[in-house]
């Protein structure tokens, strides 16, 4: 599957406009409120438009006027356009009477070697919902266009509560993909250890890392119902039962981010939002080692609030977003800004000092 080059957005949330070039490991960092998580909740609204869900992801979201930049008043319109390998995607969404959206444009492109000018085809205006997915089933370029945006997936792990689908049991046979929120975790371990033994040891020796007490996972259809899983696992020094409900919210974290890192397929995009939530600082630790390692197999972008998470990484690695006039503005890590301090301090003590920008 084609790279994520460029994302380009206008209008969207507290984005006014960006333009930015993506890498292998994108870390956001800021302030609360310069718009990292607005970033990711872009492509949480993008996978929802390609999935045919756009009028239902608008309501939620509390209306075509919430998701525009301070309002209709303001704002126009959404536009997106995005490159990946030599195919593209764009659309230009405006507000309706019902405070819902329409397409004004939505288009999909191909620029192949020796195609002077883009292939390009495109959708009615006017629509409610996109026309990719039905373009995809006549439409090389439309399907192309379309595997590509559905293998962008966000996680976000945050929900730890006793009601969390995590901690409740599922069916075994949901297995295909770990689900966002990491709700099939249980089936989606039993596989591996089935099919992918050598990545679930894998995932096991990691989790050992930041929860040394935990001897291996106990994944067992339920005795009562063999089409059930629930999360189980076995304590280093007791034989006594122990499920989901007595793991700590920063390890069961922990459990979701190293299975979706070190598992044998990722998405071609990952999207995380402040993983390093309820993690010891050793844990972090890790998680940037994963990081690090899943971004040679995957692009991943991360927003986060982590000092500690920071200092493991690049200058390359890390987009700085900051607020300027009421818009977010994410920009790179120039070279020159820091020449004078990356042999003495980290990156994450330059962010405190505030030579990097992103702080209030």
């Amino acid at each position: 599957m084609s790279r994520l080059q460029r994302v380009r957005a206008a209008g969207f949330r507290s984005i006014r406009e960006v333009d930015l070039e993506i890498r292998d490991l994108n870390v956001l960092i800021g302030a609360n409120g310069s718009g990292k998580s607005n970033f990711i909740k872009l492509f949480r609204f993008l996978n929802d438009l390609v999935e045919e869900r756009l009028q239902v992801a608008v309501a939620t979201a509390g209306g075509a006027n919430a998701l525009l930049h301070f309002g209709r008043k303001t704002t126009p319109k959404v536009s997106l356009d995005l490159e990946f390998g030599q195919n593209g995607y764009a659309c230009t969404l405006v507000p309706t009477a019902d405070d819902s959206f329409a397409f004004e444009m939505e288009e999909w492109r191909f620029q192949g070697a020796g195609h002077p000018r883009p292939c390009t085809e495109s959708n009615g205006a006017g629509k409610r919902e996109s026309g990719l997915r039905g373009a995809s089933k006549g439409s090389r370029i439309a399907r192309f266009v379309v595997e590509a945006l559905s293998s962008w997936k966000v996680y976000h792990f945050h929900d730890t509560s006793d009601s969390a689908g995590l901690k409740q049991p599922g069916s075994i046979d949901d297995n295909a993909r770990l689900r966002p929120d990491a709700a099939n975790l249980a089936a989606f371990l039993y596989f591996l250890r089935t099919a992918h033994p050598d990545h679930y040891q894998n995932i096991v020796d990691t989790v050992r890392l930041a929860a040394p007490f935990l001897r291996d996972f106990a994944l067992r259809p339920s005795p009562l119902n063999p089409r059930q899983i629930k999360l189980e696992w076995q304590h280093e020094s007791s034989d006594a039962y122990f499920d989901a409900t007595s793991l700590s919210d920063g390890t069961l974290r922990f459990i979701c981010l190293a299975t979706l890192l070190l598992q044998p397929s990722l998405p071609t995009v990952v999207l995380l939002d402040e993983p390093e939530l309820g993690l010891h600082p050793a844990a972090i630790g890790d998680l940037a080692s994963l990081l690090r390692r899943a971004s040679r197999r995957a692009q991943v972008i991360v927003a986060t609030q982590s000092v500690t998470l920071v200092n493991q990484l690049q200058p390359e690695d890390i987009v700085i977003a900051d607020r300027h006039i009421g818009a977010s503005v994410f920009r790179r890590v120039g070279s020159a800004e820091i020449e004078n301090w990356i042999g003495e301090y980290a990156l994450g003590e330059l962010w405190e000092k505030n030579v990097l920008g992103g702080r209030p």
